[in-house]
């Protein structure tokens, strides 16, 4: 438990006081952020704001992490350093995105065929080395899981190595570009993250305290190494809130693809290791909300000109919208609300959709002893 608050405590001192120094050296390189020219008006003034902040959030939660075993006098365990893996591997992929935006200083980094294939690489060595028997524990444990899980595995549900693979290389492509989708208004998706992590802060500390090596039964947990995880956690918890007290409106800084990549991989990570994969749409149902909207305006408008039964059917145009813009914090700036007001309102969302998802996580538990 020390090095969980241990790592917290140092992840977040040093993003408080790194991010501050960072926003001074982005500044004087003038690494600024370019804005579209296809978003919200009101976004103009924010072009020259110093980007690729995530980078702090990712040094500050390595170095948190690995201090913290230091000073408790602890080696990282493989399912820490798998994530540490994913969790950086996906903000080099982000990082270069953002590079190529300020160097050639347009909007668009990395081709969409680009990205991908960098979070493909970066996934697939996550899901074969967690799935590697060489990462087993002396239970025969690996990080990774054959099963399906909502909060545990579920027994009957075993796939083979290949479509789990997939899955897994679906689960981190999917909630890291949500994440990114998310990282539109002032302090938004960094205030998302910070519930999130926290949460499974929380998961992991339960499941070590539950787990089937200390308490065996039908209600234990089945997972490798969930208390080194909790470090990693609280690290990423820490930097998260470090960042956010300059990241919050009006942003000095923002945390580029850089920061939205690593940390939707990190979430990622902990849902695949945690053994709770579908939970994740619980407690990150802020980010489903907003990929989900996207999805419906691309789908809809193409489906509207490309199909004259659809337009017949549905009584649309062709190129007809659903939302005024997407994604969905965007499209109520259109209607004219306050971007703090959508940030807030945004984040309560979150806390609650994290309540839920710890209430079911908790509740499924006590019926399991019950």
């Amino acid at each position: 438990m020390r090095a969980i608050l241990f790592g917290g405590g140092l992840s977040l001192l040093i993003s408080l006081i790194g991010t501050r120094y960072a926003i001074n050296v982005l500044a004087r390189r003038g690494y600024g952020q370019e804005i579209r020219d296809d978003g919200p008006t009101t976004h103009h003034t924010k072009r020259g704001t110093p980007t690729m902040g995530g980078l702090v959030i990712i040094l500050a939660s390595v170095l948190g992490y690995f201090a913290a075993k230091l000073i408790t006098g602890q080696l990282p365990s493989a399912s820490a350093m798998l994530l540490i893996f994913l969790f950086v591997g996906l903000g080099t992929v982000g990082f270069l995105d953002d590079f190529i935006k300020i160097s050639r200083q347009r909007s668009l980094g990395l081709r969409s065929r680009a990205k991908i294939i960098g979070q493909t690489l970066i996934a697939v060595v996550f899901a074969i080395l967690a799935l590697s028997p060489a990462l087993a524990d002396d239970r025969g444990k690996t990080p990774a899981s054959h099963n399906l899980s909502f909060i545990r595995d579920f027994d009957s549900w075993a796939l083979p190595t290949v479509l789990v693979v997939l899955l897994i290389w679906l689960i981190v492509t999917g909630t890291s570009n949500a994440v990114n989708l998310a990282d539109g208004l002032d302090g938004l998706a960094t205030g998302a993250c910070v519930m999130v992590f926290g949460a499974y802060t929380l998961v992991n500390i339960w499941q070590n305290s539950q787990s089937c090596s200390l308490q065996p039964g039908g209600s234990c947990y089945e997972v490798r190494d969930p208390l080194d995880l909790a470090v990693v956690a609280a690290a990423i918890t820490g930097a998260c809130f470090g960042f956010l007290w300059w990241n919050a409106s009006p942003a000095q800084i923002f945390m580029g693809d850089t920061g939205s990549l690593a940390l939707g991989g990190a979430m990622a990570g902990f849902a695949i290791m945690t053994r709770t994969e579908l939970l994740l749409l619980v407690i990150g149902g802020l980010f489903v909300v907003i990929t989900l909207s996207v999805m419906i305006q691309v789908s809809v408008f193409k489906l509207s000109r490309a199909s004259g039964m659809f337009r017949s059917v549905f009584r649309v145009k062709a190129g007809h919208r659903v939302f005024r813009i997407a994604p969905l914090q965007h499209h109520f700036e259109n209607l004219g609300w306050e971007e703090v007001t959508i940030v807030i309102r945004f984040w309560i969302i979150t806390g609650l959709c994290v309540a839920t998802g710890l209430g079911i996580f908790y509740a499924e538990w006590v019926a399991g002893i019950g």
